[in-house]
């Protein structure tokens, strides 16, 4: 072990106590912190462990979105495995289950601390694991080498400042990613931050968000609601993050709505009681999703406090404003309202998406604003412009449709042993081949 990773390691097992005051504290909105956290140390209990496993770690709730196409191939490639999919968070491992069911086995990924790290990798003895979008672990990446556990990290994104995060780990992140099976790259700029870091063997694949399975019953749900509501244009302020609520209501306030209706959908359940209080603070008539009520025509502001119902909320509405754009954020995924063609307004703020955020733009299926004060009237006034939105509509599909494939390239990458072939990392075979 070097020098910067004992270093890192003694940090995560100093931090041992800090790590569980933060889980008590972010239970206080969000009381699911406190379910299963034994598993965060390595340490699970009546978990089905016969495989082969294909080990699949997303984050949170967009990496497990991201995930869901490569996963519906894994699962049709690779009939001989199952798969074991990973979180950090609750609401990453509520999508799971909303999206595979009983189809995958779900369990936390423990900190990376050596001692917990082995633990998870000896119950489950994955055949190969797949790291979603910016995931470097060193600890995990190192254990699973030595038990030759081909590590792939795929849809892998870098932003200019995470880069520079990185460097200053010394030789951490370049030891860590030259011990990966392989990277995919979202983009030639990804591909270019993380070569420069160190990683010897780097592929550009795309993003897996633009091969994205729209489900057909949340679109007809969102149809049927956006039916009801007539003539009264719908603006959908999809997955907004702290701070931006308040500025877009703001925004509101000094702009008006008309008769429109506006849809608030905060990114993180644990703030839908804040936003529903920000929103009586300004004497907006409110209906909250949850209640499943008819929106009556006095209501000004539909509160989205319901999960995993996204491309409801973007089938319901004519424009959407993207969320985690307006303030420093980097955005949220703007390609799902492109996918159902919906015109999108984005704020300033878009380095997690900016080469998706930049071709939206030029294709003509987003529009960019400054602020609130910006967007809000351009909102309005695109969905009162049905010609305008037909328009956007088609650029939008265009603009989904050109950019996928990605799934068929990542699995064309991966590198699955025969199951009872050998231990992981024996003999292995293309899973996109028979």
């Amino acid at each position: 072990m070097s020098l910067m990773r004992l270093l890192y390691t003694l940090l995560w097992y100093l931090a041992t106590p800090l790590l569980l005051l933060r889980l008590l504290w972010r239970a206080r909105r969000q009381p699911e912190y406190l379910d299963h956290v034994a598993e965060r140390f390595g340490f699970y209990r009546g978990a089905d462990d016969a495989g082969p496993w294909i080990w699949v770690h997303a984050v949170s709730v967009g990496e497990t979105r991201a995930a869901a196409p490569l996963i519906r191939a894994l699962q049709t490639r690779c009939r001989g495995h199952r798969i074991l999919l990973t979180h950090m968070t609750p609401t990453g491992r509520e999508t799971g289950a909303a999206l595979f069911g009983d189809g995958v086995l779900q369990c936390y990924l423990p900190y990376d601390q050596p001692g917990a790290v082995a633990r998870f990798l000896d119950r489950f003895r994955p055949a190969t694991g797949v790291l979603i979008e910016t995931e470097i672990w060193p600890n995990l990446i190192h254990a699973a080498a030595a038990r030759q556990i081909p590590l792939h990290l795929v849809n892998a994104r870098l932003s200019a400042r995470s880069q520079a995060g990185y460097r200053r780990s010394g030789c951490l992140a370049r030891d860590a990613l030259r011990a990966l099976a392989g990277i995919a790259a979202q983009t030639d700029e990804d591909a270019a931050r993380l070569r420069a870091l160190g990683a010897p063997a780097v592929t550009v694949a795309g993003n897996l968000k633009f091969d994205i399975e729209v489900p057909a019953d949340q679109v007809a749900a969102g149809r049927e609601l956006r039916a009801g509501l007539g003539a009264r244009p719908v603006l959908l302020a999809a997955s907004t993050r702290d701070g931006e609520e308040a500025l877009l209501l703001d925004a509101v306030q000094r702009e008006g709505l008309g008769d429109a209706l506006l849809v608030i959908v905060p990114r993180h359940p644990q703030r839908f009681d804040e936003v529903a209080a920000l929103v009586a603070a300004r004497g907006l008539r409110m209906q909250r999703r949850s209640a499943d009520a008819v929106i009556a025509a006095e209501t000004a502001v539909l509160l989205g406090d319901t999960l995993g119902e996204m491309y409801f909320y973007y089938a319901a509405c004519d424009v959407a404003l993207l969320g985690g754009s307006f303030l420093p954020y980097g955005a949220q995924n703007l390609i799902e309202a492109c996918a159902l063609g919906k015109p999108v307004v984005i704020g300033p703020s878009t380095y997690n998406f900016a080469e998706a955020a930049e071709a939206a733009v030029a294709a003509g299926a987003a529009l960019r604003a400054a602020d609130f004060d910006e967007a809000l009237p351009l909102a309005l006034q695109l969905a009162r412009d049905a010609e305008r939105r037909r328009t956007m509509a088609q650029a939008g599909l265009a603009f989904t449709g050109s950019y996928r494939g990605a799934t068929q390239r990542v699995m064309a990458q991966l590198l699955i042993p025969e199951p009872g072939i050998g231990s992981p990392g024996g003999a292995q075979r293309n899973p996109g081949q028979s």
